[in-house]
């Protein structure tokens, strides 16, 4: 049985990357809000940006 341990931190540098990227959209757009629905949205968007990168990205390609 091959062990379980060295296979369970292939995707924690992707996880890293995404925390980084998400961070840095959080302060992005909370620099971009005036009030505080804008700032809730601002959270919002930080959170789900990779999603519209990643599409925009794929549509650029032509894919």
């Amino acid at each position: 049985m091959a062990d379980r341990r060295s296979a369970g931190g292939s995707g924690q540098a992707g996880n890293a990357i995404y925390g980084i990227g998400m961070f840095g959209a959080w302060v992005y757009f909370w620099m971009q809000a005036d009030g505080f629905w804008q700032h809730v949205l601002a959270i919002l968007e930080g959170i789900v940006w990779p999603a519209f990168a990643v599409y925009d990205g794929l549509d650029a390609l032509g894919a």
